[in-house]
This record gives C-alpha cells, structure tokens and sequence, in this order.
C-alpha cells in the first residue's frame, strides 16, 4: 500500500464503518482491514491519519486499530513469517514518540500502550536511544510532553514489578537507572516546587499532580527488584518529600465527586505502597524514616471519610500497617493493649462494615461483586484490607486480638437479635470479623488451610449459620445468606461432615434464590464441597450420600441458568459439570433432558461467545453426559450424535472460532466410542477438515489431529477405498505441522496413526517422500522434540513394516544412509524417548533391527549390532536422559502473541493412551531374549561370539538375566 491520498481516504471510509454498529457494515469493513494489515506501509498510513485526520472519531479510532495492530503483529515467532516488514519497523520506532508526545492524551494513552508492546521486544538491544529521547524531553518544560513521557516510561517499566530475577532482567533495570534515576529525581524535586509555587492554580496543581502520580509508580517499578544504590543514596529526598505529599490537604485539589478518587487520593495511596514496599523489603535501610511514616498514616486513617473515593487509599494504608506489624522488629509498635484496641475500634471495625455502596453493588452489580469477594481480586477493598491486618496483628497477639474482637462479635450478635430486619448489618460485619480472625492461611482449592485455635468455628455454625440458611423464605436477607454460603465454603475443612451433609439440601434450595450473588454462592458452594477428598483419595462426599438429591440437585441447576442475570453464570455451569461428575451413572435416567438443556443452551451462546469458562464447562458437561452414558450403554452413541449435530454443523458453517476447537474434541469423543465402521454423517465431514484455513489457528491444531486419529483409527479402509483423492491433504497436513517447531510433535500423532492403521498398499507411493521430509527437516533443525518422535516413527514403522523394509526405504533414498541413521541417531539419542508407550515401541522396533534383519548380520552394517544392543539395553536400564542442549528454546503454543483462541483441552473428553503393540509384547525385555534365541538358533555360535568379545560387562549381566527370565538360552 502506497503513502497515497487515495489510501488515506479508503483507509478512513473503511475506519468509519467498522465504528458502525450495523454487523453488516462492520464486519466487511473489519474483515477488509485485516485483509490489508499484512502489507507494507499500512501501520504508517495509520499514524499519518492519526496525526493529520482532521475529524477526531478518525484519530482515536486509528490510534486503538493501531495499538491492536501492534499487539497482534509486533512479536517476531519463531516459524512463523514476520507480519512488519523491516522498513515499517524502523519508520515507527522513529516516529511514534514524537508523535505520542505532541498528541492530545486519550491518544497518547494509546500510543503510550503500542510504545511499551515494542519496548517490551525491542528494549534495549533494538531501540536503544529510546531513553535518551525519552529523558530529554524532561527539558522541555512541557507538563503535557512531561506527562507522555512518564505514562510510557511506567508502562514500560511496570513489567518489572512481576518479572522473574534474571541476568537479563538486571542488566536492563541497571541500564535504565543510569539514564533515568537522577533525571527522575530532579523532576520529583522541581514538580514538588512547582506545586509550593502555584499552591493556588487549581489547573496547574491537576497537572503537577498527575506528574507526581506517574514519578510515584515509577518509584514504585525501579524500587521492586532490589534497592538501587542510587535510591539508597537519596532516600533522604523522596521520603521527606513523599511524607510531606502524605500529610499536606490543598482544598482545590478535593472533589465532590463521592465515587472517583481524586489525584490528592491516588497520590496518597501510591506512597503508602510506596512506603510498604520499603518496609517489607528494605526495613534496614527505611527504619530511620518508619515512624513518622506509621504516624502519617495512622492519622489519614482515623481521619479519612467512608466515601467510595477513599477506598484506595484506605486499603493501600491499611495493607501499609498489616506488612508492618508482620515484622519481627516493629512488634514493640503495636504491643501496648491500648494501641491494639485503638486499631481494632478505629480502623479495623469501621471498614468492616457493610456500606451503602456495597449494597449496591450487591444487588445492581453482582459480577464485579462476587469477583471482588469470592475470586479474591478485592485486593483494593477496605474489608479485604483489614481482614489483612487482623492477620497480621494475629501473628504476634493473637490471644489479645481474638479477646478484643470477640466482645464486638458479641454486641453486634445482640444488636441483630433486637430487630434483625433493621440491623442486620451487624450481623454481616460479626461474620465477617470471626472470619477474618479464624482464617490463618487458605487456598482457592482447598478454602481454610490453618484455622485460629481460639474460635469455636462449628459452634458458630450452628448458632448463627445455620439458622438463617434454614429459614423458609430464601430471598429474605439475601446478604446475610451469601454470607452463611461463604461461611460453609471457605471453613468447609473445619465443618464436620455431618453438618455439611445437613446443608447441601439447604444450598440446593438456595440455587432457586432470586438474587444472583445468593445463587451462584450456593453453586460454588456445591461445586468446591464436591471437590473434597476423603479417605483413600476418594471424594469426601459419595454419590451414594447424594442419591436422594439428585433430582432436585440436577432440576435447580439447570432452573438456576433461567434466573434473570445468570443465562451464562459459570458458577452454575461449573456446579453442573462436577455434579456430572461426582454422580456419574445416577445422572443417566434424566440425560434426555439434561442433553437437550445443554444444546439449547450451546446453540444460543455460540450466536455471541462471551464467556470462556461458562462455554468450558458447558462442552465438559457435554463430554461427561456423553461418557457415563455410553460407558453404560455403547449403542446410545447415536442419540447424543442426533443431538448435537446440528448445533455442531451450525458453528461449523458460522465459523464460530471460540467453539471449532470445542466440538472437534466432542467429535473425537464420539467417533472413537464407535466401535464398527465410520458412520456416513462422519465421512462426509472429512474433506473439510484438510482445508488449509482450519490449520491456520494454533488452537485448532491439537484437537483436529486427534479428530483426524480418531477416523484413522475408526475408517482407514473406508478412507483408502472411497477417499483415497483425500490422502495427499492429509500428508499435506502433517508436512505443514512437521515444519513447525511448535507443532511438529502433531504432525509425527498424525503420521504415527497413518503408518498404524491405513493399508499399506494405499501409502506404497508417498513413503519415500514422508522420509525425505524429515530428513530435510532433521537436516534444518534438529530438535530434541523432534528427534525423540523421529524415534518413535521409525520404529512404529519397522513394527508395522519390518525391518527389512525400514533398511530397504533409507538406502533406497542414498547408500548407507541406514547406517547412518543407526550410528547418529538411533544409538547416541535412544536414551532420550521418554513415555512408556514410546519405549516399549522404540524397543520392539529396535529388537527387531537386531534379530530380523539379514544385512545387520553379514554386511558393513554388522559392526553396528552390539552397540545397538547396548543402546537398547541401555533404554531398559540406565534412567531417561532428559537433557536439552542449551540453545534450544521452544516458543510454546499459548506464548504466541495477539488474539488467538487458544487450544482448550477439555478434561472429561481426554483420550485414552494408545499402544500399537498391544497384547503382541507384553513384557520387551523378554521378548528381546526370545528374539536373540530364534537367530541364534538360525546361525548357531554367530551371536554368542559377538557377544563375549565386545559386548561390555554389565550389559552382558542384564542380557543373562533377561534370558532367564525368558528361560531360554543362546546356541
């Protein structure tokens, strides 16, 4: 694409309709951009409307296609073709920061993002005057230029914050502190005069005060890893300004705005990280400055409001004191009983309340609700953080705390008795606090790890839990019942059996509650309950206890998917899946309609896929249905495919690429239950998926082999005698999955299954090339992946074809070459397959080289017998060698970068592992004895010479006790 005004102008028609909300504009226009985003100049023709489109919507609309572009396409991976030619490449590196600096900021931001996706591939051995250009704008004296430069330098710099310790790593957070760490200090000085200077200018304080959020991260960034000596040096300078920053109170800088936090508000809580993340790891060096910190903080807290707009920084202050009071030397802060009592009443129990926003969120904005409190990313929320810090506390005086708060559980208890519709509040706050108290340590898995030896948790259960989840209305205080469901849940480890048995009637009663927090609680709650394992790593809970609850378990799930909001609640989903599962053949009577829910169900989300786990377990239910059904009754095959065929062809036709991968794991599930031929349905099918499109996406790759393994194994003579046209595409496949590092191991599934199970006649002409293939790839790039399924290929293939004819094939391509391959590859690299499948195929394909063979006994190929036999030896007896040479780095699947629906295996369709030898070797060993004894009786005394004059001495031992074993011995 040319740098042309005609360009520029279909560009811009084409960015304007994919802004249309009409699917039939939109999605032409997008298809159409992606057709283009391949060809040169498209990125600068992007940043050259960006900058000069005079209508805005074109702007921000080409900033965000840009940034996606970048995202998608900037990583070079190995294998596969580069998406940015190599000029458009240096053109943006040149230009972008220039044009993100003079850009207005709802396009900075995103030309901001795009810069730190380069940077984090680039930086520093490719773009390594990104800093210097980034550091002299500092000069500028710009705060609008100041500010795109210390947006992009955090997220540049943030990834160093959960990045693992490396030589790599040091060496560039050294190189940034050299060029970055003085200039940053000398801004946060200037900014910080700056503000003294215009205390008075509210538009000047908002844009100085950004600056001190983005410095303050960035701190924050360069400090994570270790402490720099710069910083150490000039501790002085940034923590007396950073307390001066935490104490001071300008009135134009507060808003009325109750619900968005104010800069004063996020400046405030980033130091209180700030100065957690020197307390924690550097309390040596921080303790000079500690004190004054504690009492800083200690003073926002008892003076801050309840408002939504503190929440941030009451939790960030909040988690400042929980990772103080943690540490040994700061203890005698906090021992005096007075202070703990403070803590407790000033802090601790006034954020554990319940508040007006909180109710809100409950009822109008359950999905982040539960998120925040189930999934635990309520990592900025008051009630987390104080939870925090009673665990803290508890770690030095957990005798005085739990006395402390017990007296409050107490009177809130009895404040709810008095009128509980008006003050159930109190009770919310009571449970919550004896949670706090009890939990030591806890797992998503496993809920309470280590519990408070001090609360009586199953007492508590039953005087304040249970009451309520029995009580008869389940939509009467909904919050007090999410409350009790969380309860069972988190101290399910602590709660004897039998009162958990007592409450899964009361939580399947509670999946038919109006409110969606209250019924997705209850799933949960059954899901982890029947995740526990009792004796004998059996489940806890047996399907046996559950059999008079199936009916009304199964009934008030899928009712619960009806319920206004919770269409796709993945709790539920979830909760289907593992009662499937723990049930098993209890579920069969109701199948029919179970299996008809679950394609309705498919058939209407797969109009709009938006979400992975629902859709997950939803094919996992799916796959689990089909299972138990057919283990039971093999013919009921064919009604699931009745079922399901239709949704299936349906997302087939749509191309709906979130599911393809989906239903060809439930195909595979289904066609290998078949045990006669292919059914027609099936056959028909099969053309299509040799189609190049489909092996485009790296997540169709896995699940589409074992499809194509499954018709192998089911119909390879129906393939050769009505398909036989379809053969090529299919090795045309495994040529493209053999020439990718990633993928190659799916390329040797599919050929293994072709060499096993299609007549020989019908592969006679492609054999020669499928070897001269891999030899071309062996040639190019020898990986210890590919050499260890090389291995197993060409011993599944003398298994298969004999020995004789594995010797025939090599030498017929060049002369020797079987030797070749014996003396470089098989012998040295044997030791490496790995997998008990695998070995036992690379040991009977090996005996067989030794014993059936007639030219590895009386021709140049004879000198390599005993080594051979050594090898394979070796292979029974020496342990696996899983060593990878050190320049060998295999990108993995999931890391391939941009939108790709990656490859979901589903658990419950898993394939059983496949052994082609079968019953024809049971024990390899043996049967390399009994092999040795049947030539040595065809050439009596050749074996036994070759073996006492070069065969070493412990392999000699293991050999003698093989032909023991075997009771046989050598002529």
């Amino acid at each position: 694409m040319e740098l042309s005004d005609t360009n520029l102008q279909t560009l811009t028609e084409y960015l304007k309709k994919t802004l249309d909300p009409d699917p039939a504009v939109r999605r032409p226009a997008e298809k159409f951009l992606e057709s283009v985003e391949g060809s040169q100049n498209y990125p600068l023709l992007l940043l050259t409307l960006l900058e000069k489109s005079q209508e805005n919507v074109i702007k921000v609309c080409a900033s965000v296609t840009f940034k996606n572009y970048i995202k998608r396409n900037w990583r070079i991976v190995e294998d596969e073709p580069n998406k940015i030619c190599e000029s458009d490449r240096i053109a943006i590196k040149a230009n972008i920061v220039p044009l993100m600096l003079s850009s207005p900021e709802q396009i900075q931001k995103q030309l901001s993002d795009a810069i730190s996706i380069i940077g984090r591939e680039d930086f520093p051995q490719k773009w390594p005057d990104l800093l210097t250009e980034m550091v002299n704008r500092f000069q500028s004296g710009d705060f609008h230029v100041i500010n795109g430069v210390l947006r992009t330098a955090h997220s540049l710099f943030k990834r160093y914050r959960h990045e693992f310790k490396s030589n790599e790593l040091w060496t560039e957070i050294k190189l940034v502190l050299d060029a970055f760490a003085l200039p940053l200090t000398n801004l946060f000085k200037a900014t910080i005069e700056l503000c003294s200077t215009h205390a008075n200018d509210a538009s000047a304080l908002k844009v100085l005060f950004s600056s001190l959020i983005l410095i303050a991260k960035l701190f924050y960034s360069l400090n994570f890893q270790d402490l720099p000596e710069f910083f150490e040096d000039n501790m002085e300078t940034w923590m007396t300004n950073f307390h001066s920053l935490l104490t001071l109170d300008n009135k134009l800088l507060q808003t009325d705005d109750e619900e968005e936090a104010g800069l004063l508000e996020l400046l405030k809580s980033q130091i209180c990280d700030n100065a957690a993340l020197y307390a924690q790891k550097y309390d040596e060096e921080f303790q000079p400055y500690l004190p004054r910190f504690v009492t800083a903080i200690w003073n926002l807290l008892v003076t801050t409001g309840q408002e939504v707009k503190y929440d941030l920084l009451v939790s960030n202050a909040i988690q400042f004191l929980a990772s103080v009071c943690e540490r040994p030397h700061y203890k005698h802060l906090f021992e005096d009983q007075n202070t703990l009592t403070s803590i407790c009443e000033k802090v601790i129990v006034p954020n554990m309340e319940f508040r007006a926003a909180d109710e809100e969120a409950f009822e109008d904005n359950s999905e982040e609700y539960i998120r925040r409190d189930l999934e635990g990313s309520d990592i900025d929320t008051r009630r987390r953080a104080a939870c925090d810090l009673v665990r803290g506390l508890c770690k030095f005086f957990e005798g005085p705390v739990t006395g402390i708060f017990s007296g409050y559980v107490n009177s809130m208890l009895q404040e709810y008795a008095k009128n509980p519709s008006v003050n159930w509040k109190h009770k919310d706050a009571a449970i919550y606090l004896v949670t706090s108290l009890a939990s030591k340590a806890q797992t998503q898995k496993h809920g309470i790890t280590q519990a408070n030896e001090l609360v009586n948790l199953t007492e508590f259960f039953v005087n304040h839990i249970q009451p309520d989840l029995k009580s008869a209305t389940v939509n009467e205080f909904p919050v007090l019942k999410a409350d009790g469901i969380k309860y069972i849940m988190i101290f399910r480890n602590q709660v004897p059996k039998e009162q958990l048995l007592m409450s899964i009637p009361l939580l399947i009663n509670h999946l038919q509650a109006e409110s969606i927090v209250v019924h997705t609680y209850a799933a949960h709650a059954l899901e982890r309950l029947f995740t526990m394992r009792g004796t004998n790593n059996t489940t806890l809970i047996t399907a046996a206890e559950m059999a008079p609850f199936v009916e009304v378990l199964l009934t008030n799930l899928f009712k619960a998917l009806t319920l206004p909001g919770s269409s796709e609640n993945e709790y539920i989903m979830k909760a289907i899946m593992r009662s499937f599962s723990l049930l098993q053949e209890s579920i069969i009577p109701y199948i029919p309609s179970v299996i008809t829910q679950l394609t309705q169900k498919l058939l209407a989300v797969s109009k709009n896929p938006s979400k992975p786990h629902f859709n997950h377990y939803m094919f996992e239910s799916i796959c689990l249905s089909i299972r138990i059904t057919c283990k039971a009754n093999p013919e009921a095959v064919g009604s699931f495919e009745e079922a399901l065929f239709l949704v299936f062809t349906e997302i087939l036709q749509n191309d709906v690429q979130e599911f393809i991968p989906y239903v060809f794991q439930v195909m595979s599930l289904l066609l290998e239950m078949h045990k006669s031929e292919i059914p027609s349905s099936y056959m028909a099918l099969f053309p299509h998926l040799l189609q190049p499109v489909l092996w485009e996406r790296t997540g169709n790759i896995p699940p589409l082999v074992r499809l194509l393994q499954a018709f192998l194994e089911r119909g390879a003579s129906t393939i050769a005698s009505a398909a036989a046209d379809k053969i090529p595409g299919l090795l045309g496949v495994f040529q493209k999955l053999i020439a990718s590092k990633a993928n190659d191991h799916q390329g040797f599934y599919l050929l293994n299954s072709i060499i096993e199970h299609m007549p020989p006649e019908s592969v006679d002409q492609y054999r020669k090339q499928i070897f001269i293939l891999l030899f071309q790839r062996l040639q190019n790039s020898k990986t210890t992946k590919f050499i260890k399924s090389f291995l197993v290929f060409i011993n599944l293939y003398c298994i298969r074809y004999g020995a004789l004819a594995l010797q025939e094939i090599f030498d017929s391509i060049q002369p020797k070459m079987f030797g070749m391959v014996l003396e470089k590859i098989i012998i040295p690299e044997i030791q490496k397959v790995s997998g008990q499948v695998e070995k036992k195929i690379c040991a009977v394909g090996i005996t067989k080289i030794l014993t059936e063979c007639p030219p590895m006994m009386d021709t140049e190929y004879t000198k390599l017998w005993i080594p051979l036999l050594q090898a394979l030896i070796g292979l029974f007896e020496l342990p696996e060698d899983d060593t990878i040479p050190d320049e060998e780095h295999f990108i993995d699947i999931e890391d391939t970068p941009g939108y790709q629906t990656a490859f979901s295996q589903l658990a419950f369709a898993g394939k059983k592992e496949h052994d082609p030898v079968g019953q024809m070797v049971n024990n390899p060993r043996i049967h390399l004895a009994q092999s040795l004894h049947k030539l040595s009786t065809a050439c009596p005394g050749r074996v036994l010479s070759m073996l006492s004059t070069s065969l070493n001495a412990e392999a000699l031992q293991y050999l003698q006790g093989y032909l023991q074993a075997a009771s046989v011995s050598l002529l």
